[in-house]
């Protein structure tokens, strides 16, 4: 049980209890404060484990009742050594909590732009012109690197960035996550060490999990990676990759300062692992802003983009840009996974990409999270939180309010009121922690009935 955390221990007891009979069908497992007195854990630590139980099934919340047994587990509970996707279970289940949208809530920690930011794209209107463009293609597999005309466009959007590339050094994918899987399916194998930031993006933890690597955590900086403890991990370990956001940090909103970006280029080449610069939400940030692929010119970086949030979740587009070799083994390996990406898709966004309209669709969407983002900073000024940073324009605010150290209690407390929000410790890699902090939507923050539900 060593390897395992409290929550974690308590939570195979619990289920062992249940399984040999102990807790029958219909009883009460003892009350929070009865747990916590008994067995001299705190009351998150058994309000994770009772969660837990909740969410494999075993137990169900009956309001102002507690938790009560619903079955028993089939066959031995064996903690000691879960399988990869019992590893990542738990970010799988966060990630069903995030897609749904509960009717009547305001969804201030969703992920995505509202859909009205978007709505003025108008997808529909460019069906014909690309039925135009040749439709037999759409019948048949498409090229493995991707749509040719979207990656020559690609090369332009990279270009603004200051990153000089061709399009034989990019593959398309099917949205941002599944180029990070590619890359972790292609650079690491079950115990391969890797770098990641923490706070940072859940879903890839999720990924890694999977992948059985071993997640080593770097502190995010509001100036980004705390490079003390990123230089302290590379003395002891040889990590293959270390993925990073230099631009509108999910979950802080933080963006990387230029003299750490330099330094991050350095250390990659004298330590030889790659940066993975998850660039997702680049339209919602100057194309002006520092990103380490354009100080490193892709030569020990890889740069994984995306047109979800800033065009269309539902096309599922997005790319990856690094040298020419691994730019073939991914492709290869995208072949073989997935065939070949979506002809239609790709088609849809080249068609985007070519029109003017795009870049004042971006010029009108940077406005409003420019605008969103001093709204809701003067909001939380106002309701007395701290604030992690404070960008200029940022579709995310990372911010703790007072009278809660722990997030997860605010979030308790908040849902019943129609708000839901994302606590921090879902962007960490070890989630049993108590963590303050929450991310929040600065589409959604500007409610004055959150701030007087918070106040209350």
């Amino acid at each position: 049980m060593s390897r395992m955390t409290l929550a974690q221990q308590l939570t195979a007891s619990l289920a062992a209890r249940i399984d040999d009979g102990t807790y029958r069908v219909g009883d009460r497992l003892p009350s929070l404060r009865e747990c916590m007195r008994l067995l001299g854990h705190s009351k998150n630590t058994v309000i994770t484990a009772y969660e837990a139980l909740a969410s494999q099934g075993l137990v169900e919340a009956r309001h102002g009742q507690g938790f009560f047994v619903k079955q028993g587990t089939s066959g031995h509970y064996e903690p000691e050594e879960p399988p990869p996707y019992a590893r990542a279970m738990d970010t799988i289940w966060l990630m069903r909590q995030q897609f749904v949208r509960e009717p009547g809530h305001s969804p201030l920690g969703e992920g995505f732009p509202p859909v009205e930011w978007l709505m003025d794209m108008r997808l529909d209107k460019f069906t014909r012109q690309i039925m135009r463009m040749g439709v037999t293609t759409l019948f048949r597999y498409g090229n493995r690197l991707g749509n040719a005309s979207l990656r020559q466009h690609l090369v332009q959007k990279l270009a603004s960035y200051a990153i000089s590339a061709n399009p034989r050094q990019i593959v398309t994918t099917h949205g941002a996550n599944h180029g990070l899987d590619l890359i972790i399916r292609r650079f690491l194998a079950s115990g391969d060490t890797v770098l990641v930031e923490d706070p940072g993006y859940y879903p890839l933890f999720g990924k890694l999990q999977l992948q059985g690597a071993r997640m080593l955590s770097v502190p995010r900086l509001p100036d980004g990676p705390d490079l003390d403890a990123l230089e302290a991990h590379l003395r002891l370990h040889k990590p293959k990759l270390f993925f990073l956001q230099s631009v509108g940090h999910n979950p802080t909103g933080s963006d990387i300062s230029p003299g750490k970006a330099h330094r991050l280029v350095q250390l990659a080449q004298e330590h030889d692992f790659i940066l993975v610069d998850d660039d997702a939400l680049a339209d919602f940030k100057p194309a002006a802003a520092i990103r380490v692929s354009a100080l490193d010119q892709l030569k020990r970086s890889l740069y994984v983009g995306s047109f979800s949030k800033s065009v269309s979740a539902a096309l599922r587009v997005g790319f990856i840009a690094g040298n020419k070799e691994v730019i073939d083994e991914l492709g290869d390996l995208k072949m073989l996974l997935h065939t070949s990406s979506s002809e239609l898709c790709e088609r849809t966004v080249d068609v985007v990409l070519m029109e003017g309209h795009f870049l004042r669709h971006l010029i009108r969407l940077q406005e409003r999270v420019k605008s969103a983002t001093a709204a809701g900073l003067e909001m939380l000024d106002e309701m007395g939180a701290e604030v992690f940073c404070r960008p200029e324009q940022s579709l995310y605010l990372w911010a703790r309010f007072p009278h809660f150290d722990d997030a997860r209690e605010l979030t308790r407390l908040l849902l019943p009121k129609g708000f839901m929000i994302a606590p921090g410790h879902i962007f960490s890699p070890e989630q049993s922690r108590i963590n303050p902090w929450t991310r929040l939507n600065v589409a959604y923050l500007n409610d004055p009935v959150f701030k007087s539900t918070l106040q209350q």
